[in-house]
């Protein structure tokens, strides 16, 4: 394994991209605002927390909320330094799995790459489940605004969810050339909602809350849990909130100088995102009224934030006012969450790890998008919405498992890096320093291991068919699926990124020429790759051997 894959002397994006094994397919045209809008967007902090209110009412109410709010985003900003750092050494699509190959020990490599492959790979089509779910249901509980009495059935749920997929999909097929432009506006809008939300609020509120209820009240007797206890299952909603900004990693491939502007665009966005809910939190929990918390958590579909609205403006139309606020937050956030997901299942794909591969790695040039990832996750993410079916709680899965898979795959590579004493990052162009590298570092770990057991927690006990919380169901299916394919096809097929797989080939091998892996698709697709592994051979030569093959 090479000390360092990096070459700060290289200018050309491209260049480094070819010399890692990936032909430029994807066109650079995203800047670093345009990642901090994407990240930004995909956390989606006031629609976020606004549609996930009942997890932190039910588990401790306002100190819950606001201080669970504050905790999660000092945290996320550790998890977030932590990738970026690894992020500016290896900026490809292919993120968290890509980075874990490149600092493992080879003879780890490809099973370290397929296991957090498949983590950020559901960890993204559940995430987009999750924001577009709940924007469906954020949806229909507009009308309750008018009609109490209204509660939607299973069908008209989950056909408005496919209503809200749909609109993402499209745009992201037919506008992916303007990308740009959709993230940064959405940094405006989201800015402007929150302003306006808090200046609605406070003006219009009969009664305020006081300092002491907003900061030190606590009552987690709706849970059922332990009050200790509770306070840490509430979290899911903070956490839940702030967990896509990894996901940005996935458009490395369309930003010019990744190695820089993806790294601070991501630790930049969760620096917004934590004093964007706090200043979103405030006027919220000054004016929420202490005795109607039961009545909120009744509210159907279990988004009580239309019904709060209306209670404070004192109006159906009022409430509609600020909802549709929060209604563009989530045209942001699921456009912004299919973006990541299409591109991470591309990224997969190329490399061979997903069953159907050759379908999901097409590009459309004419469109400037990879229509093959993007039909993969969208019908992914349509099927998982017939676990509504099943059961009312399948947003509370959707959440779990996406944050469980997420931040599974985050850590992965931090602690491999770990282990390997940080000599992957030792000249990282993102560099955090030795002992804050290692402080953050070992934060994202310990955190991750125990929000993995945490979301799996249903939000209120005693649990029963409806409030189940299914995240440990979702996860042991994709897992199996994962497993089996790698079983099946992965273990004697998949070799990785095309560097380790190179690099793998030789050892087995004299060096004889460019060795091709005849049974995985990845490298049939990318012949005209130019394939550059230090210590094998100079460019001129690997270019030479590619042409006979």
């Amino acid at each position: 394994m090479p000390d360092s894959i990096y070459h700060p002397q290289t200018d050309s994006a491209e260049l480094q991209l070819a010399e890692r094994g990936y032909k430029q397919e994807l066109p650079r045209k995203l800047s670093m605002m345009s990642i901090l809008g994407l990240s930004f967007a995909i956390m989606a902090v006031p629609f976020g927390i606004s549609t996930t209110m009942s997890i932190g009412l039910t588990d401790g109410q306002y100190v819950t909320i606001f201080w669970g709010w504050f905790v999660v985003s000092l945290i996320s900003i550790c998890i977030s330094a932590s990738l970026a750092e690894i992020c500016s050494v290896f900026p490809t699509s292919g993120g968290v799995y890509y980075w874990a190959a490149m600092i493992s020990p080879k003879k780890w490599a490809p099973l370290a790459s397929w296991v957090t492959g498949w983590l950020t790979l559901v960890g993204n089509w559940t995430v987009t489940t999750s924001i577009c779910f709940s924007g469906g249901q954020l949806i229909l509980s507009s009308i309750t605004l008018w009609r109490e009495d209204f509660a939607p059935n299973s069908w008209q749920t989950v056909l408005m969810f496919w209503a809200v997929m749909l609109a993402c999909a499209v745009v992201n097929y037919f506008f992916s050339k303007y990308l740009d432009l959709i993230n940064t506006a959405c940094i405006y809008w989201t800015g402007s909602s929150v302003i306006i939300i808090l200046v609605v609020l406070l003006a219009m509120a009969d009664t305020r809350n006081s300092g002491k209820t907003v900061f030190a009240h606590y009552d987690a007797s709706a849970s059922g849990w332990r009050p200790s206890w509770a306070f840490f299952v509430g979290l899911l909603q903070a956490a839940y909130t702030l967990t896509g900004y990894g996901m940005v990693a996935s458009m490395c491939e369309e930003v010019q100088n990744p190695e820089h502007e993806v790294p601070k665009g991501m630790v930049l966005s969760v620096a917004a995102a934590g004093l964007t809910g706090i200043i979103y939190l405030l006027p919220v929990l000054f004016t929420l009224p202490m005795d109607k918390i039961q009545y909120l958590l009744e509210a159907p579909g279990g988004m009580p934030i239309g019904i709060f609205f209306k209670l404070v403006t004192g109006s159906p139309g009022g409430g509609f006012g600020l909802l549709f606020l929060l209604l563009g937050i989530l045209a942001f956030a699921g456009i912004g969450a299919l973006t990541a997901a299409s591109r991470c299942t591309y990224a997969f794909a190329r490399d061979g790890a997903i069953p159907g591969s050759k379908y999901w790695k097409h590009v459309d040039h004419r469109f400037e998008t990879p229509s093959g990832g993007l039909a993969l996750s969208t019908i992914i993410c349509c099927l998982l919405g017939l676990i509504y079916f099943g059961s009312s709680a399948a947003f509370n899965a959707f959440t779990g498992v996406a944050t469980i898979c997420l931040s599974a795959s985050y850590a992965l590579p931090v602690f491999i890096s770990l282990v390997q004493k940080r000599h992957a990052v030792a000249n990282a162009p993102f560099k955090l320093g030795t002992i804050l590298g290692y402080f953050v570092n070992i934060v994202t770990v310990c955190w991750i291991l125990l929000a993995t057991v945490l979301f799996c927690m249903p939000t209120a006990i005693p649990v029963t068919k409806e409030t189940m919380n299914y995240a440990s169901v979702v996860f042991m299916g994709f897992f199996s699926i994962s497993a089996a394919w790698y079983v099946a096809w992965g273990r004697k097929n998949f070799h990785g990124p095309p560097e380790i797989a190179n690099a793998i080939k030789h050892e087995i091998h004299e060096f004889d020429g460019i060795n091709t892996l005849g049974d995985s698709e990845k490298l049939d697709a990318t012949q005209e790759n130019v394939y550059v592994v230090e210590g094998l051979a100079p460019e001129e030569e690997v270019t030479r051997h590619l042409s006979k093959h």
